[in-house]
């Protein structure tokens, strides 16, 4: 029994009602460390909180209505400098996605699902210096993407000659590849190669990056025109012309970067969809 110096002691139900949390959330805050009791009964193991208490548990539902993730809702209640600024950048790179896709379903809005032409390409092997990112699940890829790209431009940069995106399938100009797995999960490998001139001797590239051969083959093909946002709609529309004559993705989607987007606008940005093919068994 509580004696009387614990008379303003309210138990978990009342708390809850005045703090505007359920019952199973302040259970599961004590066991997190982040607002536990003032006391707990020995023998019945009922909590009792105090009246005070009540400001960090609607601080708690306040940080949480603002999807601020539980442990850094303890770095800000333990008082810890710059504790919401990665929940910031988590919640900036969610706006921006979501205006990427809602620019796409516009553009299917106004022009339908994409049917640009496909065409069946041979493409020779290649050496390329490559970097590989991990992006955590699909939403990430952009995030991924990018900084796979300022890895192996600022490492290139630092070797010695440097070669910007250009040139299509089968051309000589060094370009960038962005290569893709077809079936995406959880967390998806990115990655970006270099496509070397046959005279580049980058036999020693920096950590961080690998020189490896893409495979050449026959592939198909299509060429997205807009934003790297919308290239999703060009890859949906060359896996169904895949789909439709039994011909099953190999390896990885590849991107070739033919524009330069620091100086081409973004409704004008060019990139070849590529996909290696094999028939069906």
């Amino acid at each position: 029994m509580l004696g009387d110096v614990d008379e303003d002691l309210l138990p978990i139900g009342q708390f809850a009602r005045l703090s505007r949390l359920s019952v199973k959330q302040l259970r599961h805050y004590d066991e997190l460390g982040l607002l536990e009791p003032a006391y707990v009964d020995g023998d019945t193991g009922y909590r009792y909180y105090r009246p005070s208490q009540a400001r960090t548990a609607l601080s708690i539902g306040l940080l949480r209505s603002l999807d601020v993730p539980l442990p850094a809702v303890g770095e800000v209640l333990a008082g810890r400098p710059g504790a919401l600024e990665s929940v910031r950048d988590a919640l900036e790179s969610e706006l921006a996605r979501r205006r990427q896709a809602l620019a796409a379903l516009e553009r299917v809005m106004a022009e339908g699902l994409p049917e640009p032409p496909v065409r069946v390409v041979e493409e020779p092997a290649h050496r390329a210096a490559v970097v590989r990112e991990p992006a955590d699940g699909p939403e990430g890829i952009g995030a991924a993407t990018s900084a796979a790209v300022a890895r192996l431009m600022a490492a290139r940069h630092a070797s010695g000659p440097s070669g910007g995106p250009g040139g299509g399938p089968g051309g000589g100009q060094v370009r960038l590849i962005g290569l893709f797995p077809a079936d995406l999960g959880d967390v998806v490998d990115v990655a970006v190669a270099l496509v070397l001139d046959p005279g580049d001797p980058w036999e020693e590239p920096p950590a961080g990056v690998r020189t490896e051969v893409l495979p050449g083959g026959t592939f198909a093909m299509a060429t997205h025109v807009g934003p790297y946002g919308q290239i999703a709609l060009t890859a949906h529309a060359v896996l169904a012309w895949c789909a439709e004559r039994r011909l099953r993705a190999r390896g990885p989607i590849r991107e070739v970067y033919v524009s330069d987007p620091a100086v081409t606008p973004p409704e004008r940005l060019v990139t070849h969809l590529m996909i290696a093919l094999q028939e069906e068994r």
